[in-house]
């Protein structure tokens, strides 16, 4: 038999039991459609992760009072670093940009501080507001949909100016332009003169709720820049290739500036795009082999549940495997018959697993953050389903193709 005549009994057959058949499909639907969502969720968040790393710049890097990866491990180095590291300062940030040599820019903020923002009779609550020179903007590569970033001499003056994310801007002034419009912060007049283009939401968190204003009027109107407004620096190097050669030459102003001796621990934190990436890596990779081992279970569970199907289908059809065997059917074509229409079963649940997959991932991403469903998920999905097919036909087609056809014209129908 050809194979295109093989594949029509096989589709045939199947849907023959269109009720016994979607059942049967049940577990491996189930898992494809997680093993697909897994991927796409992991991927999608590596893909966020790594656009996010482009906008701020995938050769600048932050000096701040604590190194994330290193001081947060557990609760006795956290203790540790709290004790040992100190608040970064502008005297830091001066110093720094006086005696780099390899920095193509610094630029400082200080950390928000959620506060009262009110025009009118509009009132929002607990809008982050945070500091910063007026340089972060271009290190930062922000991307402004109205007016300006505030200049250094706004900055120098400390002038209540504002720059706004896109929900501030749409909600404090629904019908006219935001640009020049007067806002109150903590009871504080501010005139803003930006407003950002809109970044959208991440688990389901807006990334447009923010106010930005010069580092020096922060200072003054909301306090020190200490503990939860602590100070921390964002720099470039002047060139890709000596990027790491900056990193290292900031590390070793900040060891001198604060006299540490060869032996002492740095008492403040770098943090590289490469520090994120690995880390994403480490947690994600993990992650990502316990998520997968679920779908994975319900895909054997899926291959058992054909595999007893096929067996089922082959003692249904005893009569007419005899009926083809005496007609010429040879036993390479009986195994072909059953082990292609096993495939068939398994791939059209892959089939339906992965387009449900890509419903959830459309859902998640309208509510969360992107997914991406790349093609060789899809690919490895249909594969494997492919392969459980196989492996789960083996067993009834070589079964059906050692029928003897005298006793299998003898079955009862």
């Amino acid at each position: 038999m050809k194979l295109f005549e093989i594949l029509k009994v096989a589709i045939a057959a199947i849907w023959a039991h269109k009720l016994r058949s979607a059942l049967t499909l049940l577990g491996m639907i189930v898992g494809v459609t997680a093993f697909v969502t897994v991927v796409s969720l992991i991927q999608g968040f590596n893909v966020y992760i790594d656009e996010k790393i482009a906008g701020i710049g995938a050769k600048s890097f932050s000096v701040q009072r604590f190194n994330p990866f290193e001081d947060f491990k557990d609760t006795d180095t956290i203790a540790a670093a709290q004790r040992r590291n100190k608040d970064m300062t502008l005297e830091d940030y001066e110093y720094l940009k006086e005696h780099a040599t390899l920095i193509g820019k610094i630029g400082a903020k200080a950390r928000g501080t959620p506060s009262q923002v009110k025009r009118n009779d509009q009132l929002l609550e607990d809008i982050f507001v945070s500091g910063a020179t007026a340089n972060t903007a271009d290190i930062d590569n922000r991307t402004i949909a109205n007016g300006r970033f505030f200049s250094e001499a706004e900055n120098d003056g400390a002038a209540r100016v504002a720059y706004v994310g896109a929900d501030i801007a749409t909600k404090l002034f629904p019908a006219g332009n935001p640009i020049g419009g007067e806002i109150s912060i903590r009871g504080l007049p501010y005139r803003v003169i930006g407003v950002e283009e809109v970044k959208g939401t991440v688990f389901g968190i807006s990334q447009d709720n923010f106010i930005v204003i010069p580092l020096k009027t922060y200072s003054i109107d909301f306090g020190s820049l200490i503990r939860q407004r602590s100070l921390y620096f964002i720099a470039t190097s002047k060139t890709d290739d000596t990027f790491n050669d900056a990193v290292e030459e900031s590390r070793f102003l900040m060891r001198a500036r604060r006299h540490l001796g060869a032996n002492e621990k740095d008492n403040f934190g770098i943090v590289t795009p490469d520090a994120i990436t690995g880390l994403r890596d480490r947690l994600f990779g993990t992650i990502f082999l316990v998520a997968v081992s679920v779908p994975a279970i319900a895909m054997i569970v899926g291959a058992i549940v054909i595999m007893n199907i096929m067996l089922v289908s082959v003692t249904e059809r005893t009569k007419e495997i005899g009926l083809r065997k005496s007609l010429g059917a040879r036993k390479a074509d009986i195994l072909k018959q059953f082990l292609i229409e096993a495939v068939t079963l398994a791939t059209i649940g892959g089939a339906v697993g992965i387009f449900l997959a890509w419903i959830v991932g459309k859902i998640v991403t309208a509510t969360f953050f992107p997914t991406y469903l790349s093609l060789l998920a899809i690919l490895f999905a249909l594969a494997a389903s492919g392969g459980v097919g196989v492996l789960s036909g083996i067993v009834p087609a070589w079964k059906a193709a050692r029928l003897d056809p005298i006793e299998a014209l003898r079955a009862e129908t």
